[in-house]
């Protein structure tokens, strides 16, 4: 009867409420916790059971500047942003009871988006505050030139096979654009790696993808026959954007705090020269290009 009782009341009690810690509690656990997705290269991603990225390179200096260790927190992209924003800044996932991130990085920095409202009005997002722009990202056709000499626009996929990762936008916008006449020559791939690898087998002869994922692949191949096209991709819709970080809303202070130190990181150059020790191009965000 007692252990009846006892599984009785374990079952009754509520799941442990996940706590926004103030930026004060911060300073003194001496620890910034920081929510970076997991697989994710070369932004953040574990090599050799080491955590290696941008991400978790900028996550360490930003820690460092405020005198604090770094904790990672290694999340999975949900269906939305909006998904991630809520399990891990401000209300917590249900495998993970009670367990926030006091800093979430590589969320889209978008003013339409930050300002977004739900069907009754109120702010989608009210309890986040996305901040602290970082990095421009971009979409890129990385080509084969042994195969594939010039890429003067993306029409010269209807007779060249081009590789994208499975339910990607790259893969809904070559399915799609010119009435869908570069359908039939797109091929998916469970990754943007294996993409790359389909055409570096000459499975394909190009791959679209983030500019950062591909720009880290061709670093890793070494290969000077595999070039960036230059060129403008019609009709679709954000072909740039920036990437900045998130706090909980009642932590704006934290985010005035990181605020400084990566404006630092940026105007002293030491960002750009993170991002090139992975052969990554770095660009600067609106928000400093606007200024200079």
């Amino acid at each position: 009867m007692r252990l009846l009782l006892l599984l009785c009341w374990l079952l009754c009690l509520p799941m442990a409420q996940a706590q926004v810690r103030p930026f004060d509690d911060i300073l003194a656990s001496g620890v910034l916790k920081v929510a970076v997705y997991e697989n994710f290269p070369p932004y953040s991603f574990q090599q050799d059971g080491q955590p290696r990225g941008v991400d978790v390179d900028l996550a360490g200096r930003l820690a460092e500047g405020l005198g604090l260790k770094l904790e990672l927190l290694w999340v999975t992209p949900g269906e939305k942003l909006d998904d991630d924003l809520r399990n891990f800044i401000w209300k917590g996932h249900y495998l993970r009871p009670g367990v926030l991130a006091d800093l979430m990085l590589r969320v889209p920095y978008d003013r339409e988006f930050a300002n977004r409202r739900n069907d009754v009005g109120e702010l989608a997002n009210e309890q986040v505050v996305m901040f602290g722009p970082y990095q421009r990202e971009r979409w890129q056709v990385v080509h084969d030139t042994r195969r594939l000499p010039e890429v003067d626009t993306v029409a010269v996929f209807r007779e060249h096979r081009i590789g994208v990762e499975l339910d990607s936008v790259p893969s809904f916008y070559l399915s799609s654009v010119l009435n869908g006449q570069l359908r039939a020559k797109t091929e998916h791939y469970p990754s943007t790696a294996a993409a790359f690898t389909a055409m570096r087998e000459g499975k394909v002869d190009a791959v679209m993808a983030l500019r950062g994922e591909l720009d880290w692949l061709q670093h890793g191949a070494a290969d000077p026959q595999l070039r960036n096209a230059d060129n403008a991709y019609p009709n679709l819709g954000q072909p740039a954007w920036d990437i900045g970080m998130a706090v909980h809303e009642s932590n704006r202070q934290l985010a005035n705090a990181v605020d400084g130190q990566l404006e630092e990181l940026i105007e002293s150059g030491a960002l750009e020269k993170l991002y090139a020790g992975y052969g990554l191009r770095y660009e600067l965000p609106g928000l400093y290009q606007d200024v200079q």
